[in-house]
């Protein structure tokens, strides 16, 4: 059998491909870019399998083209936004993801970028670096504690429990949180308090931080009025998608006091980044590595090619999508 990897990933995963005697053909290309359209309908020809990359689009037209031989597409990522999924239906393709295995990771990511904008340190990597370091002084670079404060978690799925569980046990914060549902073992456990509308938490939050995937609902979830609704000392952090935030935005929102601060890892034109955004000290961008350990990307490429086995060998995968 025939895999298609649309973009290299750690060669544990394709170990595991080829020890069961697979063919498996990467995409070498596209080593430190996105696989194009004609890559990728060129390598799916003949593929019983399909290993994506979150930034690699497969459409319908894609589709097409693997069928009839292509069974499964097994993302390489917890989203699966990049992926059609009413034409993978229609063309009864399985779809699987990595769900859970970078919750840990990308939760430290989170609060790496929650502490840093707090505590100004990219800014002050940037100032020492420019010798303009001359002497301490009572004000200089003052930022904001953590400890004590109020955290709103946008989306209380596994990354944003363990958000909260770090901000609980680790800064004695406060937790509010919206979500779909409430969940009173989560408030019993955290003493977090549920808001059904997010208009009505944001103004309470000292930082709030994105956990929810990608949706016509969620599209620029955070927007000019919800900024707006926001503390003028408040923080945003994002590490979900980048097109849950009106980017343009927020930069107006950053430059002109709206908001003290913003830590994001995503952005809604990836790989572009909102021009405005670079020039401003109170943001940090990092380029979408929220999940970026060793560890995590690993098992990430362990999960995709044991989906890919277990359906070509005819069992259910276990992170079956649709």
């Amino acid at each position: 059998m025939k895999i298609f990897v649309t973009r290299p990933i750690p060669e544990v995963g394709i170990k595991m491909l080829q020890a069961k005697g697979y063919e498996v053909l990467i995409n070498e290309k596209a080593e430190n870019r996105s696989a194009t359209k004609d890559e990728m309908m060129v390598g799916i020809k003949g593929a019983d399998a399909i290993l994506s990359v979150l930034t690699d689009k497969i459409d319908a037209e894609i589709m097409e083209v693997g069928l009839p031989t292509v069974k499964i597409i097994a993302n390489y990522a917890v989203g699966f936004d990049n992926i059609d999924l009413e034409a993978a239906k229609q063309s009864n393709l399985m779809v699987t993801n990595t769900p859970g295995v970078l919750t840990n990771t990308v939760a430290e990511h989170t609060f790496a970028l929650m502490l840093s904008i707090a505590h100004r340190i990219s800014e002050a990597d940037r100032f020492s670096r420019a010798d303009k370091y001359k002497a301490w002084g009572p004000s200089l670079l003052l930022g904001t504690d953590l400890s004590g404060k109020t955290l709103g978690v946008v989306g209380l799925g596994r990354i944003g429990t363990r958000v909260a569980l770090h901000a609980v046990r680790g800064f004695e914060m406060k937790i509010l949180y919206t979500d779909p549902k409430a969940n009173p073992e989560f408030e019993k456990e955290f003493g977090a308090q549920y808001f059904e509308r997010i208009d009505d938490m944001l103004p309470h939050c000292d930082f709030v931080s994105i956990h929810v995937p990608l949706l016509d609902s969620t599209h620029h979830l955070i927007n000019e009025e919800k900024l707006k609704m926001m503390k003028k000392t408040a923080y945003l952090i994002n590490t979900s998608r980048g097109q849950i935030v009106d980017e343009k935005y927020l930069a107006e929102a950053l430059k002109n006091g709206v908001i003290r601060g913003a830590a994001i890892d995503v952005f809604e034109f990836e790989p572009e980044i909102t021009p405005e955004l670079k020039n401003l000290d109170n943001v940090i961008l990092t380029p979408h590595i929220a999940s970026a350990t060793e560890e995590t990307r690993n098992k990430m490429a362990e999960m995709a090619a044991q989906n890919i086995i277990e359906a070509l060998e005819g069992r259910t995968p276990p992170n079956l999508i649709s």
